[in-house]
């Protein structure tokens, strides 16, 4: 709601009323958005104003022409990208975060908990002490369930690696995946900083062009100025100025 103590405008895109906040004048959009608007508003001038909403098209618009005249195709990745940049919001996520938008299944969760089980010391110290276990106690009794050659705890020790290979296996493909989740989004936010600086760097070049036209008018104006006052001082003085006496006394004839 506009206050009603606050000036109003006409959007130039929509002609909807806004306020001063919720606009922004034409001739303080960097170049090549006022380029885009022109194109479709030609008789537009520069104190003409544009609302925030409507600008969310033009700086989309605007980044896919960038990207596209760089790369050729705009990727899905890089659309997400302009959304982000045309709206203003921000890519960042912390690890968690990436983790809650994609949330592992149940064989995802046990395969990493076998996995790093497997992969700790608690498993080596452990594994080794149930195997010397199992050697003692069946190579020193004569009625043991697995005497010598441990047939009995060969095949156990393949059947653990046969199962416990495919888990790693799952849990390294699940390794990759957040890797790659991790480097899209670090290439989403590159990209989108990369944008950043760059219209950063057009809207500085371009107001800074503005402060020299405006500097160089105010110049021009004081230069007028004090060629007027130089004119009329020369004038008062030209006119103060008295003619010769005719006599060459100065004084009255008697």
């Amino acid at each position: 709601m506009i206050p009603h103590s606050a000036p109003v405008f006409t959007c130039l895109v929509n002609g909807q009323q806004v306020s001063a906040s919720d606009s922004i004048a034409l001739e303080t959009l960097r170049p090549g958005l006022q380029e885009l608007i022109l194109l479709d508003f030609p008789q537009a001038g520069p104190d003409d104003r544009v609302s925030q909403d409507a600008l969310v098209d033009y700086r989309r618009k605007y980044v896919e022409a960038i990207l596209e005249e760089e790369r050729g195709e705009v990727s899905e990745l890089e659309k997400v990208v302009i959304e982000a940049v045309s709206h203003e919001d921000t890519l960042s996520q912390t690890p968690g975060e990436r983790e809650a938008d994609h949330p592992p299944t149940f064989g995802e969760r046990v395969a990493d908990h076998v996995a790093s089980f497997g992969g700790s010391w608690r498993f080596l110290i452990t594994f080794g002490i149930l195997m010397g276990s199992w050697i003692l106690i069946n190579g020193m009794r004569k009625d043991a369930l697995d005497p010598f050659p441990f047939i009995l705890l060969n095949l156990m020790l393949s059947c653990l690696a046969a199962v416990q290979a495919p888990v790693i296996m799952m849990s390294q493909n699940r390794k990759e995946a957040r890797d790659r989740l991790a480097a899209e989004h670090d290439y989403q936010v590159n990209l989108k900083a990369e944008l950043e600086i760059r219209h950063l760097h057009e809207k500085i070049d371009h107001l800074l062009g503005k402060q020299w036209e405006r500097l160089a008018a105010i110049q021009q104006m004081q230069i007028e100025l004090l060629e007027n006052r130089l004119g009329e001082k020369s004038a008062a003085r030209s006119g103060s100025a008295a003619p010769p006496d005719p006599c060459g006394n100065g004084t009255n004839p008697g």
